[in-house]
């Protein structure tokens, strides 16, 4: 647990083989997560209160807020009784260029596209990933029952989604979990920049739908391959044709689907290959 608590233990009733009892049960917390740029708020999203730090970098930089990690100067978590403040201190650049997307904005919230006004600003595409990741199947399917069995919170509560980090070697060497799954996607961006890994040579796998910002946010971040246990969506797919991104969707213990870019995923290890 973190030390705002990522769980709480509430009273339920419990209905099993025709037999109720009254027992305590283990339900994953949600908390309103402000995010606030050099004493400007800019968005309040629902959020598990843990790796928040990781969470603040790997949005901003999705967001195209911060355009490198070294342009974030301080992170504070403030906790109160309404939520958590997550207090930024950027450069004096990128706030003005913050500011200057603010005013061009409605409103901002962590719905995906809520909060904006022209297509451009809904449909942002970011430039080719540069990757030089490639895993065969095998791999790619033992990856998913690493993420699984890391899944601490996902374990006590059935309630959170994963985004996990699958390393070269084959073996997951970052998980991030959340109620939410593009916040936990953020968060392990965000570890991989904090850890200084190299995004050029791994795979993000997720325990949700790949959806067009889960697409975005990867191909945003460098990542080459994004794997998934639920569905793709069309404009995901036709974002990761054209970011270069290798989506699979439908990953089980012994099956997948590609639905773009296919060469960075294979059908046995390279030293198989004859």
């Amino acid at each position: 647990m973190s030390e705002f608590g990522t769980w709480n233990a509430v009273p339920v009733i419990r209905w099993r083989d025709g037999r109720s009892e009254s027992v305590l049960d283990d339900v994953a917390a949600e908390v309103p997560v402000a995010l606030e740029y050099n004493g400007i708020s800019h968005a309040v999203m629902l959020a598990t209160p843990a790796d928040l730090e990781d969470f603040a970098l790997g949005f901003s930089l999705t967001e195209g807020i911060l355009q490198s990690p070294s342009e974030l100067y301080g992170c504070e978590l403030v906790g109160d009784s309404n939520g958590i403040r997550v207090i930024m201190d950027i450069s004096s650049e990128r706030m003005f260029a913050l500011k200057e997307r603010r005013r061009t904005l409605a409103g901002r919230t962590g719905c995906g596209l809520c909060g904006t006004e022209t297509l451009p600003q809904a449909i942002r595409i970011p430039p080719p990933v540069n990757s030089r990741a490639s895993f065969s199947a095998d791999v790619l399917h033992a990856g998913f029952t690493q993420m699984e069995s890391l899944q601490s919170l996902q374990k006590v509560t059935g309630a959170t989604h994963a985004a996990a980090w699958l390393a070269a070697d084959g073996k997951v060497t970052l998980l991030r979990e959340d109620i939410g799954r593009h916040n936990a996607l953020d968060k392990l961006i965000g570890a991989l920049h904090r850890t200084k890994t190299d995004i050029a040579t791994g795979a993000a796998i997720v325990t949700s739908r790949a959806s067009y910002e889960m697409v975005q946010k990867a191909a945003s971040a460098g990542i080459g391959i994004l794997a998934a246990v639920s569905a793709p969506t069309a404009l995901a797919i036709r974002l990761a044709e054209q970011t270069g991104v290798s989506l699979a969707g439908f990953v089980r213990a012994h099956s997948h689907v590609v639905y773009a870019n296919p060469e960075k995923l294979f059908e046995q290890k390279s030293s198989e290959k004859t």
